[in-house]
C-alpha cells in the first residue's frame, strides 16, 4: 500500500532572496501611491521600523541601490543630480504583472490566444471534423490521408484515381476579435469615506490590460477615465491614475467609448463599465450640470438614452458596481435592461474575478 513521504522544506533561493521580497511589497505601494516613488519608500522604511523588513546584511539603502541597478527606478533628471525617482516602463509593466497574478492567478494557458466562437467555417483553427469539399474550400484545408482513403473505396487500388467527390476537408473553427473599451469613474466618490475604491479598480484595469495583451494579442483595449469630462489614457498611465474632485459625467464616458468603437474595424465590440455610483453631471454647452441628490431625471434619461444607442450599434455594456444602496441598484437595472447588457453588482474583493469571467464568455460568442 503506497503512502505519503514527507521531506524536508528547503525554502528556494527565490523565497530567500531579501531585493524580490521587498520588490512586491514595493510594487503594491505604487498602486496605492499612484507611482509616486517617494511616498512608496517613505511607508517601507515606515515598515521596516514597525515589522523589520531589513536586517543588518540587508538595509533599505541596499534595496533602493538595487532597484536602480535593476531598473526599476531612475533619476528624472537625465544627468542625475538632484532629480526626483521616478519608476520606469519595467516597472509599469511589473506592476501590470502583478495585478494579472492577483487578480487572475487561477488562469489556465489555453490556445493560441484568440476566442473561440461557436461557429464552423473558414477559419484559422484546424478541427477534427471532416467535411466533403465544395468549391471555395481552401486546397490547404485537404485532408490527404482520408481524401486517398475515399478513393480506394470508391475506384480500387487497380483504377485508382482521386475525383472531386473523394476529396474531404477539415472543418476550421473561427476566433473571434473583440475591441474593448474600459472605463473607470474616478469621481470623488470612489475615495469617499475613508473607503479606497479606486486601487482594487486599477488593479483590474491593469490586470485586463495585461491580459489582452499576452492572450489575447489580435484584440484591442482601450482605456477611459471619467468624472466632470472623460478622457483616453494609455496603459502605461495606470499605476499613476488617482480621483480627483469631480462629479460622475457617465454621459461623457459612454460618448467617448462609442466614438473610439465606431473607428474599431471589428465586428464584436464592448464596454467594461466600473463605478460606484449614479451619473451627476453633464456638460451643456460650457457650462457643467450637477445634482448629487438622488437621481436627476434630466441627467438620468440622457444616460439612458445612450445606453439605447450602444445597444442599436451592438455594443453591449457590463457595468460593475461598488455600491448595494437600493435606489442605485434600481438605477442600474434600468441602464442595463435599455442596453440589454449585463450588471454585476459586486464588492471590492470579487471584482476582478467577475471581469474575468464575463469578459471570456463574451468572448466566446458573437455578438448580435
Amino acid at each position: 500500500m503506497s503512502g505519503f513521504r514527507f521531506t524536508k522544506y528547503i525554502p528556494s533561493d527565490k523565497d530567500g532572496d531579501p531585493f524580490e521580497r521587498l520588490l512586491k511589497i514595493f510594487l503594491d505601494l505604487l498602486t496605492y501611491t499612484s507611482g509616486d516613488v517617494d511616498e512608496a519608500l517613505s511607508w517601507m522604511n515606515q515598515l521596516d521600523r514597525e515589522y523589520g523588513l531589513t536586517n543588518d546584511e540587508y538595509g533599505m539603502g541596499d534595496f533602493i541601490e538595487d532597484l536602480k541597478r535593476n531598473g526599476y527606478i531612475q533619476d528624472d533628471d537625465p544627468d542625475g543630480s538632484g532629480g526626483n525617482l521616478v519608476i520606469t516602463a519595467k516597472s509599469e509593466q511589473s506592476i501590470r504583472q502583478r495585478a494579472l497574478e492577483e487578480i487572475f492567478g487561477k488562469l489556465k494557458r489555453s490556445g493560441r490566444g484568440n476566442h473561440r466562437s461557436p461557429y464552423s467555417g473558414v477559419g484559422d483553427e484546424p478541427l477534427s471534423e471532416l467535411k466533403k469539399f465544395e468549391f471555395g474550400d481552401s486546397v490547404e484545408n485537404i485532408a490527404f490521408t482520408e481524401s486517398f482513403r475515399n478513393a480506394q473505396i470508391n475506384h480500387g487500388i487497380d483504377n485508382f484515381m482521386l475525383t472531386e467527390d473523394d476529396l474531404n476537408v477539415r472543418e476550421e473553427e473561427h476566433k473571434t476579435q473583440v475591441s474593448t473599451v474600459l472605463m473607470i469613474d474616478i469621481s470623488h466618490s470612489m475615495i469617499l469615506y475613508g473607503e479606497d475604491r479606486i486601487t482594487p479598480a486599477k488593479k483590474v484595469a491593469m490586470a485586463l490590460a495585461e491580459l489582452i495583451m499576452r492572450k489575447y494579442p489580435k484584440d484591442t483595449l482601450d482605456v477611459i477615465v471619467f468624472g466632470n469630462d472623460a478622457w483616453q489614457i494609455e496603459v502605461k498611465d495606470l499605476p499613476y491614475l488617482q480621483v480627483g474632485p469631480y462629479h460622475t459625467n457617465t454621459v461623457a464616458g459612454l460618448e467617448l467609448a462609442m466614438d473610439i468603437l465606431r473607428r474599431r474595424k471589428t465586428t464584436n465590440k464592448q464596454i467594461f463599465m466600473i463605478t460606484d455610483g449614479k451619473p451627476t453631471c453633464i456638460k451643456e454647452g460650457g457650462r457643467y450640470y450637477k445634482n448629487s441628490w438622488g437621481l436627476d431625471r434630466k441627467i438620468l434619461n440622457k444616460t439612458l438614452n445612450l445606453a439605447a444607442s450602444c445597444r442599436r450599434l451592438k455594443i453591449p455594456i457590463t457595468t460593475f458596481m461598488i455600491a448595494r444602496d437600493n435606489w442605485l441598484v434600481q438605477f442600474v437595472q434600468e441602464f442595463t435592461q435599455v442596453n440589454n447588457g449585463r450588471a454585476f453588482y459586486t464588492s471590492l474583493k470579487g471584482l476582478g474575478e467577475y471581469i474575468f469571467e464575463d469578459y471570456i464568455r463574451n468572448r466566446r460568442k458573437r455578438t448580435r
